[in-house]
Protein backbone atom coordinates (compact mmCIF):
# COMPACT_ATOMS: atom_id res chain seq x y z
CA UNK A 1 0.00 0.00 0.00
CA UNK A 2 1.01 3.57 -0.95
CA UNK A 3 1.87 5.74 2.16
CA UNK A 4 3.85 8.35 0.64
CA UNK A 5 1.64 11.89 0.66
CA UNK A 6 3.37 13.00 -2.24
CA UNK A 7 3.15 9.45 -3.93
CA UNK A 8 -0.94 9.51 -3.41
CA UNK A 9 -0.51 13.20 -4.57
CA UNK A 10 0.64 12.09 -7.93
CA UNK A 11 -1.55 9.12 -8.29
CA UNK A 12 -4.34 11.08 -7.83
CA UNK A 13 -3.15 13.13 -11.01
CA UNK A 14 -2.85 9.96 -12.78
CA UNK A 15 -6.73 9.13 -11.92
CA UNK A 16 -7.24 12.15 -14.28
CA UNK A 17 -5.52 10.98 -17.16
CA UNK A 18 -6.21 7.93 -17.59
CA UNK A 19 -6.29 7.69 -17.66
CA UNK A 20 -17.96 2.67 -6.95
CA UNK A 21 -16.39 3.13 -3.40
CA UNK A 22 -12.71 2.45 -2.59
CA UNK A 23 -12.56 -1.55 -2.00
CA UNK A 24 -9.86 -4.16 -2.35
CA UNK A 25 -9.89 -5.59 -6.15
CA UNK A 26 -9.94 -9.72 -5.58
CA UNK A 27 -7.63 -9.37 -8.34
CA UNK A 28 -6.76 -7.81 -11.36
CA UNK A 29 -6.93 -10.89 -13.84
CA UNK A 30 -10.83 -11.87 -12.28
CA UNK A 31 -11.65 -8.35 -12.44
CA UNK A 32 -10.29 -8.57 -16.10
CA UNK A 33 -12.34 -11.52 -16.67
CA UNK A 34 -15.65 -10.20 -15.27
CA UNK A 35 -15.48 -7.42 -17.83
CA UNK A 36 -14.49 -9.56 -20.56
CA UNK A 37 -18.08 -11.39 -20.00
CA UNK A 38 -20.57 -10.57 -22.94
CA UNK A 39 -18.26 -8.37 -24.22
CA UNK A 40 -19.63 -6.09 -27.50
CA UNK A 41 -17.09 -3.33 -29.05
CA UNK A 42 -18.97 -2.13 -31.15
CA UNK A 43 -18.09 -0.48 -34.56
CA UNK A 44 -17.39 3.19 -35.39
CA UNK A 45 -21.44 4.81 -36.96
CA UNK A 46 -20.38 5.14 -40.97
CA UNK A 47 -22.29 8.58 -40.10
CA UNK A 48 -19.77 9.49 -37.17
CA UNK A 49 -16.62 12.07 -37.43
CA UNK A 50 -14.19 10.10 -39.13
CA UNK A 51 -11.49 12.16 -36.61
CA UNK A 52 -13.29 9.88 -33.81
CA UNK A 53 -11.18 6.97 -35.37
CA UNK A 54 -8.16 8.79 -34.49
CA UNK A 55 -9.08 7.01 -30.78
CA UNK A 56 -9.57 3.62 -32.43
CA UNK A 57 -7.01 1.66 -31.96
CA UNK A 58 -8.10 2.18 -27.81
CA UNK A 59 -10.81 -0.22 -28.97
CA UNK A 60 -10.51 -4.09 -26.91
CA UNK A 61 -9.13 -5.15 -23.38
CA UNK A 62 -5.16 -4.29 -23.10
CA UNK A 63 -3.04 -5.62 -20.16
CA UNK A 64 -0.74 -2.69 -18.47
CA UNK A 65 2.33 -2.90 -17.11
CA UNK A 66 2.18 0.70 -15.14
CA UNK A 67 4.87 2.77 -12.96
CA UNK A 68 4.88 5.76 -11.54
CA UNK A 69 7.75 8.39 -9.99
CA UNK A 70 7.47 8.72 -6.39
CA UNK A 71 8.65 12.28 -5.13
CA UNK A 72 11.64 10.52 -3.55
CA UNK A 73 13.00 9.30 -7.10
CA UNK A 74 11.71 6.01 -7.28
CA UNK A 75 9.50 4.36 -9.47
CA UNK A 76 6.46 2.59 -8.34
CA UNK A 77 5.30 -0.11 -10.48
CA UNK A 78 1.40 -1.11 -10.34
CA UNK A 79 -0.13 -3.97 -12.42
CA UNK A 80 -3.97 -2.46 -14.83
CA UNK A 81 -6.03 -3.04 -17.06
CA UNK A 82 -7.76 -0.71 -20.13
CA UNK A 83 -10.99 -1.78 -21.96
CA UNK A 84 -12.20 0.34 -25.28
CA UNK A 85 -15.41 0.05 -27.01
CA UNK A 86 -17.71 2.14 -29.20
CA UNK A 87 -21.22 3.40 -27.40
CA UNK A 88 -23.79 5.44 -27.99
CA UNK A 89 -24.61 4.10 -31.66
CA UNK A 90 -20.67 3.78 -32.52
CA UNK A 91 -20.92 7.69 -31.91
CA UNK A 92 -18.24 8.06 -28.99
CA UNK A 93 -15.65 5.85 -27.47
CA UNK A 94 -15.52 5.13 -23.99
CA UNK A 95 -12.26 3.34 -22.44
CA UNK A 96 -12.15 2.13 -18.51
CA UNK A 97 -9.19 2.39 -17.03
CA UNK A 98 -8.35 0.25 -14.14
CA UNK A 99 -4.87 -0.21 -11.92
CA UNK A 100 -4.17 -1.65 -8.75
CA UNK A 101 -1.24 -2.18 -6.72
CA UNK A 102 1.08 -5.25 -5.45
CA UNK A 103 -1.34 -6.28 -2.97
CA UNK A 104 -4.17 -6.23 -5.07
CA UNK A 105 -6.12 -2.99 -4.02
CA UNK A 106 -7.63 -0.63 -6.70
CA UNK A 107 -6.29 2.48 -7.14
CA UNK A 108 -7.35 4.17 -10.13
CA UNK A 109 -11.17 3.36 -11.72
CA UNK A 110 -12.54 5.60 -14.09
CA UNK A 111 -13.40 5.73 -17.81
CA UNK A 112 -12.61 8.19 -20.54
CA UNK A 113 -15.59 9.52 -22.88
CA UNK A 114 -14.13 11.15 -26.36
CA UNK A 115 -16.75 12.77 -29.17
CA UNK A 116 -15.64 15.08 -31.97
CA UNK A 117 -17.64 17.96 -32.41
CA UNK A 118 -17.48 18.03 -36.46
CA UNK A 119 -19.08 21.71 -36.53
CA UNK A 120 -16.04 23.05 -34.55
CA UNK A 121 -13.61 20.65 -35.30
CA UNK A 122 -12.75 19.97 -31.58
CA UNK A 123 -12.29 17.16 -29.29
CA UNK A 124 -14.67 16.89 -26.39
CA UNK A 125 -13.32 14.41 -23.84
CA UNK A 126 -13.67 13.67 -20.47
CA UNK A 127 -12.69 11.55 -17.68
CA UNK A 128 -14.62 9.96 -14.77
CA UNK A 129 -13.12 8.95 -11.78
CA UNK A 130 -15.55 6.33 -10.31
CA UNK A 131 -14.11 6.48 -6.95
CA UNK A 132 -14.92 10.09 -6.22
CA UNK A 133 -17.65 10.45 -8.78
CA UNK A 134 -15.96 13.61 -10.44
CA UNK A 135 -15.44 14.27 -13.77
CA UNK A 136 -13.03 16.05 -15.44
CA UNK A 137 -12.21 17.78 -19.04
CA UNK A 138 -9.30 16.88 -20.93
CA UNK A 139 -7.66 18.02 -23.93
CA UNK A 140 -9.84 21.42 -23.50
CA UNK A 141 -8.64 24.08 -26.22
CA UNK A 142 -7.46 26.39 -23.83
CA UNK A 143 -4.77 24.31 -23.33
CA UNK A 144 -4.18 23.63 -27.34
CA UNK A 145 -6.63 20.95 -27.51
CA UNK A 146 -6.17 17.72 -29.41
CA UNK A 147 -2.05 17.48 -31.49
CA UNK A 148 -1.13 14.55 -33.61
CA UNK A 149 2.65 14.08 -34.18
CA UNK A 150 3.25 11.39 -36.73
CA UNK A 151 1.32 8.45 -34.79
CA UNK A 152 1.78 9.95 -31.53
CA UNK A 153 -1.61 11.53 -29.87
CA UNK A 154 -1.35 14.42 -26.90
CA UNK A 155 -3.11 16.60 -24.66
CA UNK A 156 -2.60 18.82 -21.96
CA UNK A 157 -4.98 20.20 -19.33
CA UNK A 158 -4.64 22.09 -15.72
CA UNK A 159 -4.27 19.96 -12.64
CA UNK A 160 -6.61 20.33 -10.21
CA UNK A 161 -5.62 17.81 -7.63
CA UNK A 162 -1.42 17.32 -7.59
CA UNK A 163 0.95 19.63 -6.71
CA UNK A 164 2.44 20.62 -10.04
CA UNK A 165 0.31 23.26 -12.48
CA UNK A 166 -0.20 20.71 -15.62
CA UNK A 167 -0.40 17.69 -17.25
CA UNK A 168 0.42 16.17 -20.58
CA UNK A 169 -0.77 13.07 -21.78
CA UNK A 170 0.68 11.05 -24.85
CA UNK A 171 -0.11 8.05 -26.75
CA UNK A 172 2.52 6.95 -28.68
CA UNK A 173 4.41 3.84 -30.14
CA UNK A 174 0.70 2.84 -30.99
CA UNK A 175 0.21 -0.58 -32.78
CA UNK A 176 -2.36 -3.04 -33.64
CA UNK A 177 -0.77 -5.00 -30.10
CA UNK A 178 0.45 -2.46 -28.40
CA UNK A 179 0.75 1.33 -27.21
CA UNK A 180 2.46 3.48 -24.95
CA UNK A 181 0.41 6.41 -22.79
CA UNK A 182 3.35 8.70 -21.18
CA UNK A 183 2.38 11.15 -18.41
CA UNK A 184 4.31 14.35 -17.94
CA UNK A 185 3.56 17.18 -15.61
CA UNK A 186 4.75 20.82 -15.48
CA UNK A 187 4.36 24.09 -13.30
CA UNK A 188 4.91 26.48 -16.52
CA UNK A 189 3.35 24.56 -18.95
CA UNK A 190 6.74 25.05 -20.72
CA UNK A 191 9.17 22.84 -19.18
CA UNK A 192 7.41 18.83 -18.53
CA UNK A 193 9.07 15.70 -16.85
CA UNK A 194 7.43 12.54 -17.22
CA UNK A 195 6.00 11.13 -13.97
CA UNK A 196 3.89 7.99 -15.01
CA UNK A 197 4.40 5.55 -18.10
CA UNK A 198 1.94 2.59 -19.35
CA UNK A 199 2.75 0.16 -21.41
CA UNK A 200 -0.31 -1.71 -22.92
CA UNK A 201 -0.72 -5.08 -24.51
CA UNK A 202 -3.60 -6.13 -26.62
CA UNK A 203 -5.06 -8.95 -24.91
CA UNK A 204 -8.79 -8.96 -26.73
CA UNK A 205 -9.91 -7.76 -30.03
Amino acid sequence: MVHSKGLVGILLAAELLLSGPLRPAESLEKGASMQQVGHDFGKLNPNAPQALSRFAFLIGTWKCDAKVLSPNGEWQTFQATWVGRYILDGYVIADEYRMTDSSGKLIVLGMNFRSYNAAKQTWNIKWLNALDGTWVDLGSEEFGGITSKGESIAYAFKEPVAAHGYTRATYTNISQTHFTWRGEKSNDGKTWSEFMVVEAHRTGK
